[in-house]
This record gives structure tokens, sequence and C-alpha cells, in this order.
């Protein structure tokens, strides 16, 4: 596969640490010392899909084709509003994409979900079942927080971004992994309890529930460990990768895990400082930023490495 095209929207509200202090018991410096995180976008008055069809028209716009010639929509998505129809489905009626050719689907890898998609996009690519693929990732990681819980509100943002795929040779490598440690990170929709049921001991409502140093420990580990594992596998050095696009979970958790590869700054560039975690979104947000800014280029050899819930990861080198 190779990537011909890049989009990302962003919710307007941005609510910095001290806006967050108004209500919770942080601050500034309290935020920044542990995650890195100065602001984050919230979904307000937009509609959520509204959101990522805008990155996703954004994407095709780029890639020089139109909305017709997508043949296959895939979309990462965490949680929304919408149980059925899936995501991807309400993008493709809002793009004006007809069917029936035109297939649609959602997954759910949590923070990996970018990488996930990807990889499943090269399978569909490579048996030939679809030509041109647009793959989005948009997220509303702030619906499932505790709004009275630092711990998790401070870390996360919204947000939605895109990418059109098609045949070609850019991938290098790819590898997608899953350790079954399910209760690291949590999150449960609310159910009402049916008449036959009574209320206790069910889970009506259930924020997420993350067990920081362990996904601290588990993310630098694997991460460090999954991209050595890659450039070997591809017969390249690190010295030979451009750009390491890393999930925007907590900027210390990055920071430990070029530390450990011992590569230098400009090589990791980073947006979680302001739009904070926005799960599966944030690789590609990266991505959109770089390639718009300039500083992503044709040739250039990227390196994506995501984990998340699960414990699920992947890592993916291709060029652009």
């Amino acid at each position: 596969m190779k990537i011909i095209g890049t989009g990302s929207a962003l919710p307007k509200k941005i609510v910095t640490n001290d806006m967050l202090s108004e209500f919770l018991d942080t601050s500034d410096e309290w935020v920044t010392a542990r995650t890195g995180i100065n602001t984050r976008h919230i979904i307000t008055t937009e509609r959520f899909e509204d959101l990522a069809t805008e990155a996703a028209g954004r994407a095709i716009d780029a890639s020089g084709l139109c909305p017709d010639d997508i043949d296959f929509i895939i979309c990462s998505n965490v949680s929304n509003l919408y149980v059925t129809p899936h995501l991807s489905a309400i993008i493709q009626a809002n793009l004006g994409i007809k069917g029936p050719n035109c297939p649609t689907m959602d997954v759910n890898s949590a923070c990996v979900g970018f990488v996930y998609g990807l990889d499943l996009c090269d399978a569909l690519l490579t048996t030939g079942r679809a030509r041109n693929i647009l793959l989005v990732a948009a997220e509303e990681c702030t619906r499932f927080c505790d709004w009275n819980d630092r711990n998790c509100t401070v870390l996360f943002g919204d947000g939605a971004a895109a990418v059109v795929v098609t045949k070609g040779d850019s991938l290098i490598y790819s590898k997608l992994t899953s350790v079954p440690m399910p209760d690291v990170i949590v999150y449960k929709n609310p159910m009402e309890p049916t008449p036959y049921e009574t209320r206790e001991g069910i889970d009506t409502r259930m924020p997420l529930q993350m067990k920081g140093r362990e996904v601290f420990r588990m993310a630098v580990t694997s991460a460090s460990r999954d991209i050595s594992k890659a450039v070997d596998t591809a017969g390249l050095s690190l010295d030979d990768i451009d750009h390491f696009l890393l999930h925007q979970a907590n900027l210390r958790i990055n920071e430990a895990i070029r530390e450990n590869l011992k590569q230098p700054d400009s090589k990791f560039p980073t947006n979680v400082q302001r739009f904070g975690n926005t799960s599966s979104a944030s690789i590609p947000l990266l991505l959109d930023e770089g390639v718009r800014e300039g500083r992503i280029r044709r040739g250039d050899t990227m390196l994506f490495s995501a984990f998340g819930a699960g414990f699920v990861t992947g890592t993916m080198i291709l060029k652009y």
C-alpha cells in the first residue's frame, strides 16, 4: 500500500490545565510535570460524526481523488454516540458516496486502531478486494472520563484524522501484537438492567479506569522492544528512520522510549502537549500535521508505534 492523502479535524473548544483546575484538585504544574499536556480540544457544539467526516473529506481532497473513487471505508473508533449504525457507514452517507460497492466497517483496537486499520488496508489491497481505501481514526475520549477524577480527565482530548491509501510499495514492515491484560485499561458502556435483574451489582455507569504505572511500564517496554525488532527485521538501523510517529499518550512515555533508542529529539514529533491523548487519532494527527507543514516529505521513512488497552501494540515502517 501507499498513503496518497491525509486530513484531520479538531473541535473548536480548547481547554487548558488552568481551566480544569477550576473544578478539579489539580494545577497546570501538576499536569504538565506528569504528562507534558498543556491543552486539549473537547467537543461541545459540534457533532462528532461531522468532525470525522471533515477529516475524511480533507484526506480525499489531498489524495486527488473524488469521494466516489473510494471503494472501502474503515473507521477506528473506541466510543461514540452511535452503537449502530457504525461510524464508517455514517461517514459514507455524509460524504455522499454511493453504494452498494463501497463496504464500510469499524475497528476497535483502542489507541492502536490506526495501525491495525492500516494493516487491514494492506491486506485488502494485496488481495485485490479494494483499490482506494479511506481509513478514518475518530475519537471522543472525553466522553468516557469521570470529570471528577483528575488522574484520567487531564489526559484526554477529542479529534479525528484520516488517510487515503491505494496499492503501492511503500510498506516495509508491519507487526501487530496482543498480550491478554484486559484489566489495565477498562471502560464499560452504561447499561440499564433488564426487568429480571436488580440494580445491585450492575454497572450502570463505569468511567474509564486505568492502572497508570502499569500502562507506563508496558508502553515503554513494549514500544522500545517492538521498534528495535522492526528495524532489525526490515534490515534497517534506527538511523535510517526519518520520523518516529508514536502514539501520543503521555510525553514522559515518549521521552523514555526515545532515550531507550538513543535517537535525537528532532525525529520524534509530538502533539500531546496541545491535543492530549486522542487515542487512535493521535498518529494520523501527527502525520497530517507533518505533511501539511512540510516536515514529512515524499520518500521519507516513517515508523509508527502504538500501544493500548488489551494490551495491544502495533508497529509499522513505511515510506511516505
